[in-house]
């Protein structure tokens, strides 16, 4: 099914409907939440899905997990989207939080046949049994670490939120610790208990993460590097595989027709 309202999908009678749906370049959909667990695939484009736990950096072809009764908010920067609707009774995945997940070449195919499914399609055929082999493809499907965690101290967030927008590899925890009026080593302390990370590792990982959005979007490892403050191509390039697994070039769009 194609553009259809989730009002018709929650009415619906099966365990799990698909829909697809285009948006428009910086679309952003506010906080909001669903009856059912959503599964939502980005054919092209980048998805950046934020909760209170934290933000998701969803690049092409790749799937985000957002559990039933999540409040979220979600920017779309030039995003089709097949979405698969899930009641909690037949949900795969028990987390009660997003996650980022790689989608397999069958994966894929089967999302693609489900939105042309009718919504009250045969259980008992072949598409009832397209969605039970699409539903044993997202419990297997590898977690990707692209998962930025935010805390819940209301100033430090405030902080983070800052620097998500102008990320620079060169801020110095000693500088967040005088925004705050403490000691670096209160900070330190501080953050770790909020965000399960150290300070240069959240620094780090955010910086990576972020950058996914802007390799999607086409823009060089140079360029890149140089915006968020490192010495040389090289040493971005290394930190970003260190974090995510694959040299930068992996997620440039030349690779999206791998």
């Amino acid at each position: 099914m194609r553009n259809a309202s989730i009002s018709l999908l929650d009415a619906t009678p099966r365990p799990a409907v698909a829909i697809c749906t285009e948006y428009e370049y910086g679309h952003r959909l506010p906080m909001h939440t669903h009856r059912r667990s959503q599964l939502l695939y980005g054919s092209k484009g980048v998805m950046q899905v934020t909760t209170s736990l934290g933000t998701w950096i969803v690049p092409p072809q790749r799937a985000v997990w957002i559990p039933r009764e999540v409040p979220h908010e979600v920017l779309f920067l030039g995003v089709t989207t097949h979405s698969l609707y899930i009641e909690h009774a037949e949900s795969v995945i028990a987390e009660a939080r997003c996650r980022v997940i790689d989608v397999s070449v069958l994966l894929r195919n089967l999302l693609q046949e489900a939105v042309d499914m009718p919504l009250e399609y045969d259980e008992e055929g072949r598409d009832g049994a397209l969605i039970k082999l699409l539903l044993h493809e997202i419990e297997r499907a590898n977690q990707l670490a692209l998962q930025i965690t935010m805390p819940s101290h209301e100033r430090l967030l405030g902080i983070c939120k800052t620097f998500l927008l102008t990320p620079d590899i060169n801020t110095s925890a000693q500088a967040w610790a005088e925004a705050l009026f403490i000691s670096v080593r209160t900070f330190n302390r501080l953050f770790r208990e909020q965000t399960g990370l150290s300070f240069g590792q959240w620094r780090q990982r955010a910086c990576a993460i972020l950058a996914l959005a802007r390799l999607a979007e086409g823009h060089s490892v140079t360029t890149i590097a140089m915006e968020m403050g490192y010495d040389s191509p090289a040493a971005f390039a290394t930190m970003f595989r260190r974090v995510t697994g694959r040299p930068p070039s992996f997620y440039l769009p030349a690779q999206d027709a791998r």
